[in-house]
């Protein structure tokens, strides 16, 4: 069952922060979409692999802090 949700990053400022948060949220079998413009990051995941506690981590280990 997939699940979708929208997080608020703040700290992301460039293509660089996109590809490092769409990199590490791929690493843990998601898939995300990073706007730039609005700083939110939408997450599809499985909730059977991947817990929402986990896609937040995977987010601020790369130095953004997710505001929700």
């Amino acid at each position: 069952m997939m699940s979708e949700i929208v997080l608020k990053v703040d700290g992301m400022s460039c293509g660089h922060c996109v590809n490092s948060v769409e990199k590490a949220l791929q690493a843990i079998g998601t898939k995300a979409k990073v706007d730039l413009a609005s700083k939110k990051v939408t997450v599809q995941y499985d909730e059977s692999k991947v817990s929402a506690t986990t896609i937040v981590a995977a987010i601020e280990d790369q130095g953004y802090d997710v505001v929700q």
